[in-house]
């Protein structure tokens, strides 16, 4: 289930699974950051990668639990063409009893040419008996 963040910017998972998430957000006019290049605005970029990196780690966790965001460093390569939606791809690449590790990539229109990148750490509580 997304986050009401996540929802109101129609954040879309395509997969999950093994420790790695894609999701997608389009382009909507709501959420461009300067009307005259019609980029979208960076913070979705953000958010995009936030909650893709937080999938990532759920997909990998087997029994209940739940995240928070320790860490989101984000790197800005460029901004994203007009009018066009963002997609990121995420891998949980080290998971301990309490905290994960992950990578993440986003792009446009060609995976080839980087949005942005991001590292980040994740809290994970997981609600069985400790």
């Amino acid at each position: 289930m997304l986050a009401a963040q996540a929802r109101a910017l129609d954040l879309g998972l395509n997969s999950a699974g093994d420790g790695r998430a894609e999701m997608v957000a389009p382009w909507r006019e709501d959420l461009v950051g300067d009307p005259d290049t019609q980029v979208i605005a960076s913070g979705v970029v953000t958010t995009l990668l936030d909650h893709c990196c937080g999938a990532a780690v759920m997909s990998c966790i087997t029994e209940l639990a739940s995240t928070a965001t320790l860490d989101l460093r984000i790197d800005y390569m460029r901004p994203a063409a007009p009018k066009a939606g963002i997609v990121a791809a995420a891998h949980c690449y080290k998971l301990t009893r309490k905290v994960a590790f992950v990578r993440a990539e986003c792009w446009d229109v060609n995976r080839d040419d980087l949005v942005a990148t991001a590292q980040a750490v994740f809290f994970v509580k997981r609600t069985e008996a400790e």
